[in-house]
């Protein structure tokens, strides 16, 4: 099993099984990985995905290089999904990455598809591809310049530097920071808040974050307004009002911080 997948309530988790090879995703594993973000688009019970990586070692070392010719091979699956098995799906969720550790390639990929990115304090970033002259062909040219800023995709692309994931969230790569092992742990923490919410309005600003790329100002005003009118329409989001007015105010989670032997 390549591709483990897990339920914890309105969560799904789902694991790259392949440590013996830092999790490269292969064909086997790139199949798995679509059939199961596909799956989790179509659970209306599943309201978050989280992405991590089995061991303690890599989140996802990019696409297995010695299976290139069959990853590239299928033209389908590849116009239709994208060769990783993940570029060209969206779930319509909120998606998360723990990353666990090595974060390169088709993997720094993978976490730019997440929404957000949650990262172990020994993970390491980069597009170490750059090095066998491999392309990045699973949105990472759209997505990367989109998190980080236009300069730092072209440098981290271009020069194939490996980065800590303390520069890593210096650019805004990774959002939390927290100590080795707790990246899974963190991100459910999270998942489970993000999932208790009112669903319509989350996804909807979601996605009009997402495409808001595609459009100029007045267009995604207009949008904004249709999503907008969407939300105030559905009952939820009245029952949570009456809860805020009757005193139900639930905390919200806060930033968890790497602690330094100083504090």
């Amino acid at each position: 099993m390549t591709v483990k997948e897990e339920h914890d309530g309105a969560i799904t988790v789902l694991t790259i099984n392949r440590p013996e090879a830092r999790n490269a995703v292969n064909y086997e594993t790139a199949l798995a990985l679509a059939a199961a973000i596909e799956r989790f688009k179509d659970n209306d019970q599943s309201h978050v995905l989280v992405i991590t990586g089995e061991g303690d070692t890599s989140f996802c070392a990019g696409a297995d290089l010695k299976d290139i010719p069959q990853l590239l091979g299928d033209e389908t699956f590849c116009n239709d999904v994208g060769p990783m098995g993940f570029a060209k799906l969206d779930p319509g969720k909120v998606t998360i990455a723990a990353i666990n550790g090595y974060c390169f390639a088709g993997g720094l990929e993978l976490a730019a598809w997440c929404d957000f990115r949650i990262a172990d304090e020994h993970a390491e970033f980069g597009a170490l591809n750059r090095r066998w002259g491999v392309p990045f062909f699973d949105g990472g040219t759209m997505r990367l310049p989109s998190i980080v800023g236009l300069s730092n995709a072209l440098w981290l692309m271009e020069s194939g530097i490996r980065i800590d994931v303390h520069r890593a969230s210096q650019i805004g790569f990774v959002q939390e920071i927290v100590p080795p092992g707790q990246a899974l742990k963190r991100a459910i923490t999270l998942a489970k808040h993000v999932a208790a919410y009112p669903q319509e309005s989350l996804r909807g600003d979601r996605q009009l974050v997402l495409e808001s790329g595609g459009y100029g100002l007045a267009e995604g005003l207009h949008r904004e307004d249709k999503g907008r009118r969407k939300s105030l329409a559905n009952a939820e989001m009245m029952e949570r009002l009456s809860d805020f007015a009757s005193g139900q105010r639930p905390e919200p989670p806060r930033p968890e911080e790497v602690m330094t032997e100083d504090q």
